[in-house]
């Protein structure tokens, strides 16, 4: 089971965001502006902050900033990203293309210019929360005896063995994941595992998931939690959930 936030405006669960800047004003500010959109927020004033946040639970999405002492909001965020695949938004007082650029090529999935207009701010966010699409697990997600999921992490732990994932893999578990026991058509996953790539052909998710069978599957070949639905896409299960379902091509 996936754990959430409170109810709000994107249905059973708020999206959870952790807000990281030095200015205090700017902090309480921002978050109460977020929280009267529906948004779960917690805040940090320092990169080190911020990791000790992370290590209690994981957001949707970060909002961080680019100057700050002790640890700036670059190696923030290439720390981060070495934990877990988390989508984050740069705040900066910086306007320059060229950083822009680079910070969206590494680390960023937007970058909002200080001082920033809340509305625009407000639709960055929903734009990168709809094409991510997914929640990040806060814990394992158990599918079974011998596996479970730690996709905040981009592991699985088979047989008591973890086993890493790429992030093209965690990113259509995510998808998966939140839908467990549902069918997931493959168009979506082929959007969210290759939303940036020209002319993604299926055959990218179809690669993929034999792939991910090999690495969490005891019989790749029978599957019992990564099952193909023909025709449509593919679909999680949880032992006893599904289990043993016919397998077919794709």
């Amino acid at each position: 089971m996936l754990s959430g936030g409170a109810a709000g405006p994107y249905g059973a669960t708020s999206p959870r965001i952790l807000l990281v800047d030095d200015d205090p004003n700017l902090l309480v500010l921002l978050a109460e502006q977020l929280r009267d959109d529906g948004f779960e927020v917690t805040t940090a004033r320092d990169g080190t902050e911020a990791l000790r946040r992370l290590e209690a639970s994981w957001p949707d999405l970060l909002i961080v900033d680019m100057m700050m002492p002790h640890q700036d909001g670059l190696s923030l965020a290439r720390e981060i990203k070495e934990r877990a695949d988390l989508p984050i938004i740069v705040l900066s007082a910086i306007d320059a293309a060229d950083s822009k650029a680079n910070l969206l090529e590494e680390v960023a999935e937007d970058y909002v210019t200080k001082p920033y207009h809340y509305p625009e701010l407000r639709a960055r966010i929903h734009r990168v929360l709809r094409r991510l699409g997914d929640r990040v697990p806060r814990q394992r997600l158990v599918l079974g005896p011998l596996l479970s999921l730690e996709l905040h992490r981009r592991v699985a732990i088979v047989d008591g063995r973890p086993v890493g994932l790429t992030p093209t893999e965690s990113r259509l578990l995510y998808s998966l994941a939140a839908n467990l026991g549902r069918t997931v058509p493959t168009e979506t996953l082929l959007a969210r595992g290759w939303a940036e790539t020209e002319d993604a052909d299926p055959s990218y998710v179809w690669v993929t998931m034999r792939r991910l069978r090999q690495k969490l599957e005891r019989d790749p070949n029978h599957p019992v939690h990564l099952l193909t639905v023909r025709g449509v896409g593919y679909r999680l299960v949880a032992t006893g959930d599904g289990a043993g379902d016919p397998e077919t091509s794709g």
